[in-house]
């Protein structure tokens, strides 16, 4: 179970009687305080000894960046074709009529690129991965066609090189690489979908992205491009929404009805929360570069924060369990984390182009820095990962699973007093692999699987048993001794080069 009470033998007032009672049905509750007394859970069968010393998983979500925007130069990564310590590869510019080889982006501020469905298959371009300068030309011209006076147009010029090629190193990421020196690295970890942010974090949670005629889970069918947007993206983007939102022509809500994760933890009595950060939330539907931005927070439903369309949360009255950033903090201080946490930024601290690369990673440090102080850090696993590749180079053609994905290569790292030090991970990954760990630490094994879940929904697959997916244990050294924090600088010092006080706006 996942609450108890331990009887006393002292002999206590009824009134004091009631009020333990009363704390300890909160702490069972859904939308209740995490107390720390929730089961260990349960291990899958043939689990490797020592996994069951994992009590906490923490996955952090930043946003739109390809593994070799950020690691394609690591030492010993499957990283960007070098020869002689120079680009092999040469991606194609229209505009220039020639090519353009990857080159290192001092740049705190990004463009990016569009990184729809149709973004991915032309930027993989049929296994060539030579399609992304093209897309982001593309991209800037529908951009400024429609708004020519967007701040962003007065930066794109022919005398700036596309920086969908550019790279990032230690001097401007340091803390990331940090992370990767100490502790893992993965080199093919891809995105669950081949699409843009809302399909990234339905899988995130539920290991699919569909679009749903009813309350009914088999009315679902799968939504590569278009599952239903919250009510104010889908006002402000009507063309962008599936014809299933607008019954009787009338928007309305989404309504995810499959099943997600959070319906096996609530049923296994496994304590969870999803931390969202209060602030703007500037991704766009369809996977513009570009639009205005929305304010997110726990209550407001939104491409990063999926979870209250979700019928289970719903029904299990779970929605006290979206929570506000400043929780995590919170429960990490005091030692009370939940077994499994997702934590997402605003907009300010995603790394989501146009916001800075320094104010997602001094984001991403005060989350791992908390972590590592709390008395929870001893039975931690954190995953840390970015939702899509953001129109930005990568040379690995990513495998196909189903017709959803996989999508494109997103930088991956594992960070745990038993992660391996200093390990690259080749595995073949993706988001449901997270699923896979949750499932086998905490459920027993059980999978998404509509066969066996006891809440069918015609879901393709069973993503977290493909055979194409590693496995996160993997990462992992459960014998060697605890490794301690590692305390980094939230801004430590960096080559970055801010921008213009002309185009500071986003």
């Amino acid at each position: 179970m996942g609450c108890w009470l331990r009887v006393s033998r002292r002999v206590i007032s009824p009134i004091a009687a009631l009020s333990a009672l009363l704390l300890v049905l909160a702490a069972c509750s859904g939308s209740g305080k995490v107390t720390g007394q929730t089961s260990p859970g349960t291990l899958a069968p043939g689990a490797p000894p020592g996994l069951e010393k994992i009590k906490h998983v923490i996955i952090i979500m930043q946003e739109n960046r390809s593994f070799d925007n950020y690691f394609g130069t690591y030492p010993g990564a499957d990283g960007i074709p070098m020869k002689n310590g120079h680009p092999a590869v040469c991606i194609p510019d229209p505009r220039l009529g020639h090519c353009i080889r990857p080159f290192h982006d001092r740049k705190n501020r990004d463009l990016g690129g569009p990184h729809t469905a149709t973004d991915a298959r032309k930027d993989i371009n049929g296994g060539r991965m030579n399609g992304f300068i093209r897309q982001q030309l593309a991209g800037e011209s529908r951009l400024c066609k429609k708004s020519p006076l967007n701040p962003h147009c007065s930066h794109i010029t022919h005398d700036n090189p596309p920086d969908v090629v550019g790279y990032h190193t230690a001097r401007e990421i340091p803390n990331y690489w940090a992370y990767a020196r100490n502790f893992v690295l993965q080199d093919h970890m891809f995105e669950s979908n081949a699409s843009w942010s809302l399909p990234a974090h339905l899988y995130t949670v539920s290991a699919w992205s569909a679009v749903c005629k009813n309350k009914n889970p088999m009315s679902c069918r799968s939504a590569l491009q278009r599952p239903e947007e919250p009510l104010d993206f889908a006002r402000r983007f009507p063309g962008a929404v599936p014809p299933v939102q607008r019954r009787g022509g009338k928007l309305h809500q989404p309504d995810y009805a499959w099943t997600d994760i959070t319906y096996l933890l609530h049923k296994y009595h496994v304590s969870w929360r999803y931390y969202v950060a209060r602030g703007a939330e500037p991704d766009c539907p369809d996977g513009q570069m570009f639009c205005h931005r929305t304010m997110q927070s726990p209550k407001t439903p939104g491409i990063w924060n999926p979870l209250p369309h979700f019928e289970t949360v719903r029904q299990d009255h779970q929605l006290g369990n979206i929570q506000s950033t400043s929780a995590y903090f919170r429960a990490a201080r005091e030692g009370r984390l939940p077994q499994v946490s997702w934590l997402v930024p605003s907009g300010k601290n995603s790394e989501h182009p146009p916001a800075l690369i320094s104010n997602g990673q001094a984001y991403v440090t005060r989350v791992i820095n908390a972590a590592m102080r709390s008395p929870d850090w001893k039975s931690t696993a954190i995953f840390l990962t970015w939702d899509d590749w953001g129109g930005f180079y990568d040379n690995v053609v990513p495998p196909k699973v189903d017709k959803m994905g996989y999508g494109l290569r997103v930088p991956g790292l594992v960070i745990s007093p038993y992660a391996k030090r200093g390990y690259i991970d080749h595995q073949t990954l993706s988001f449901d692999a997270y699923l896979k760990f949750i499932e086998d630490r905490f459920l027993g094994g059980q999978r998404l699987n509509p066969k066996t879940d006891g809440r069918p929904d015609p879901r393709p697959d069973v993503r977290e048993a493909m055979p194409q997916l590693g496995n996160l244990v993997r990462d992992f050294n459960f014998n060697q001794k605890p490794r301690p924090p590692l305390i980094l600088p939230p801004h430590p010092r960096t080559d970055l080069v801010s921008p213009r006080p002309r185009w500071s706006r986003g």
